[in-house]
């Protein structure tokens, strides 16, 4: 990879020769449409089976999860999400199948620019910005082909498209790769831990470890996010919160709703909010503290209620149980957890730098 970049140097483009481009002279808008409950096709995607800023669908859906019509979608096509363009969502087709209405499909005129490349010319700043520019609507804004396909471009020579997309290639090659790592460190932690459950002779009830009881259900308190949820109110540089109920670690179990079964670490001086469940330790060891809580952490160890809306009552989060582990077992199995959880965060920062490298080199680019 240092070889193309050294051959294309990156940070001094001529673009002199480049030229512009309509949209609809770059790429086409495939709108034929499928009856989902008609086809033989098997494979669906919509627009919440696609990550942000992910070139690859990861996650797919069938034709009998739909209903009403959806648009047809071949290998090499990309979805690109037209409603709510700042979610940047475009992806690389890898099947026979159909999609999301509230997407374009679109293929590349590969006599304009390299199929390989395009992909990328519709994950870079320029295109998605001006993607959110042209937008209509209040809740929900979405793209109109007749705005799209006016709007200009410029593009390298098409004797430049194929170096560019070998380089930028080369580098989503390195990210999937350092994916696979974090992958299969994920799927080591999850054997170990069902190892441990599956092992364990001797069980012990979270009431016995824990005091357990509901969040504050005081309104008028706001809480902060945290790691990306609301489940508990850390401490904030607006004092929002005048007191705070706890002075010490614990576990915060979001007790309802989508996050229902998801765990929180706490610690210092915090406040659980409505909807969830507090975990105290009584007279445990802070690393058996939080083996409990990879334990746990886990929406499929809690039992469902059954009902439309996910819910774990007091009695439950009381009654379940864990592994009783000697403080010789805490030692070793806490090493071993903190071992996979530095291996995760390092491959996680990896993946995180990389895709910044990325994007940094898409927009340089175009």
């Amino acid at each position: 990879m240092e070889i193309l970049t050294e051959k294309i140097d990156l940070n001094n483009l001529d673009k002199s020769n480049w030229e512009t481009f309509k949209f609809d002279e770059i790429a086409q808008k495939i709108s034929k449409t499928i009856d989902p409950n008609e086809t033989i096709l098997e494979t669906y995607v919509g627009l919440e089976h696609i990550d942000a800023e992910d070139l690859h669908i990861r996650r797919k859906g069938t034709p009998d999860d739909v209903k009403g019509g959806k648009l047809r979608c071949y290998p090499g096509d990309i979805i690109f999400g037209k409603r709510r363009a700042y979610q940047r969502k475009a992806a690389i087709v890898d099947f026979d199948g159909i999609c999301s209405a509230h997407a374009f499909v679109l293929r590349a005129n590969s006599e304009v620019i390299d199929p390989k490349l395009f992909p990328f010319f519709l994950h870079s700043d320029q295109f998605m910005h001006r993607m959110v520019d042209i937008s209509v609507g209040g809740l929900s804004p979405t793209i109109n082909w007749g705005d799209l396909k006016h709007q200009e471009f410029l593009l390298p020579p098409k004797d430049q498209q194929a170096q560019l997309a070998k380089l930028l290639w080369a580098m989503d090659e390195v990210i999937e790769k350092e994916k696979e790592v974090y992958n299969s460190l994920s799927l080591n932690k999850m054997c170990f831990i069902n190892e441990l459950k599956k092992n364990s002779t001797d069980l012990i009830t979270l009431r016995e470890l824990f005091d357990i009881n509901w969040g504050d259900t005081n309104t008028t308190k706001k809480s902060y996010v945290n790691s990306g949820y609301t489940a508990f109110s850390a401490s904030g540089p607006d004092g929002y919160l005048n007191k705070y109920d706890f002075d010490t670690y614990g576990i915060v179990l979001s007790a309802i709703g989508a996050e229902c079964g998801k765990c929180f670490l706490a610690e210092g001086k915090w406040s659980a909010i409505k909807n969830t469940i507090t975990l105290i330790p009584k007279e445990i060891d802070e690393a058996y503290v939080k083996i409990i809580f990879e334990i746990i952490n886990n929406k499929s160890y809690w039992p469902s209620n059954g009902g439309a809306q996910p819910f774990i009552s007091q009695a439950t989060a009381r009654k379940s149980k864990i592994p009783f582990l000697t403080p010789n077992n805490i030692s070793e199995k806490y090493k071993i957890l903190c071992a996979f959880n530095i291996g995760l965060n390092d491959s996680k920062l990896n993946i995180s730098a990389k895709k910044s490298l990325q994007k940094s080199l898409i927009n340089q680019i175009f």
